[in-house]
């Protein structure tokens, strides 16, 4: 951006799909202000994360609690002379309040992807709804997350696997809690070292879950071969997505990139900055999607 160019404008939204007969259907809004049919999106609150505005925005405009799955395309466009990024997820309904129509949106459609990519008003609403398609189906969804900032190694007098966050990361933790509630998980794992349990504690507060401690998303000890360590924690979030369900899962800066690279057979840049983290998608066992928070 140029010092003349005007600031971006910052939007999220979601393909939000549910079961039909004949496969699944997708939601599509409609503006009476531009008399357009588009995908629920909107602009970010200032300082939120666009993850968390993409299922707001859901909620608000189309009355549907989802949860999101895999990255899709972000569509980049001017508006009102300005320069606009939206990102969009996939999300699956999990319910669907009463809807009623505002000046905002006036109403709500559920229709087969084919209708909908020719109903909505612009291209690249059509052209995320095909990339949505072409997605082989999400089985299960884990929120993977480095735990938060600990202070220095070398400060710490006593064993390593007891030190505790630091002001930053308790704030790295309070800020993870709304990501993580966003995924609507039914088990909250953390590796055994005292910083990673506190990172969920807020997340386990505010959803009346326990921590399991799972010693096997630990990073080496001494004596310990790393690419055990990377193989048995790979290996337990390869058991957790076959169960199905959502959860999320708290480990170390020295086990997560190996793991990611395990799972998704690939030499990335996996690196995770304390208080960050993915979003996983599987179809089965197999990773679909590894996107950074």
């Amino acid at each position: 951006m140029t010092d003349d160019e005007p600031a971006r404008i910052r939007a999220a939204g979601g393909v939000v799909w549910r079961p039909a007969a004949a496969g699944v259907e997708v939601c599509l809004v409609h503006r009476p202000r531009y008399d357009d049919w588009s995908l629920p999106k909107g602009k970010l609150d200032p300082g939120e994360h666009p993850l968390r505005a993409a299922v707001r925005e859901v909620a608000e405009e189309a009355d549907v609690r989802a949860v999101p799955q895999v990255r899709l395309p972000t569509i980049q466009y001017r508006s009102e002379g300005r320069p606009k990024a939206v990102d969009y997820w996939s999300m699956r309904a999990v319910a669907e309040g009463g809807f009623q129509p505002d000046t905002e949106v006036d109403q709500v459609h559920w229709l087969p992807v084919d209708e909908a990519v020719r109903r909505v008003s612009y291209p690249h609403d059509g052209e995320v709804i095909a990339a949505f398609a072409a997605l082989p189906p999400v089985t299960a969804t884990v929120l993977l997350v480095r735990h938060g900032h600990a202070g220095r190694r070398g400060t710490w007098t006593g064993p390593d696997a007891g030190r505790p966050l630091d002001a930053e990361g308790w704030a790295q933790a309070q800020a993870l809690a709304e990501l993580v509630a966003l995924v609507r998980p039914v088990r909250l794992l953390a590796a055994s070292a005292r910083r990673c349990v506190q990172t969920l504690d807020p997340a386990a507060a505010r959803l009346d879950l326990p921590i399991e401690v799972a010693g096997d998303l630990d990073e080496p000890k001494p004596g310990q071969q790393p690419d055990e360590c990377v193989l048995a924690a790979a290996a337990r979030l390869t058991e957790l997505a076959e169960a199905g369900d959502p959860v999320a899962v708290c480990s170390q800066g020295k086990v997560i990139p190996g793991m990611l690279e395990g799972l998704t057979g690939e030499a990335g840049d996996f690196t995770t900055p304390k208080g960050g983290g993915w979003l996983l998608a599987f179809t089965g066992s197999r990773l679909l999607a590894a996107d950074r928070l």
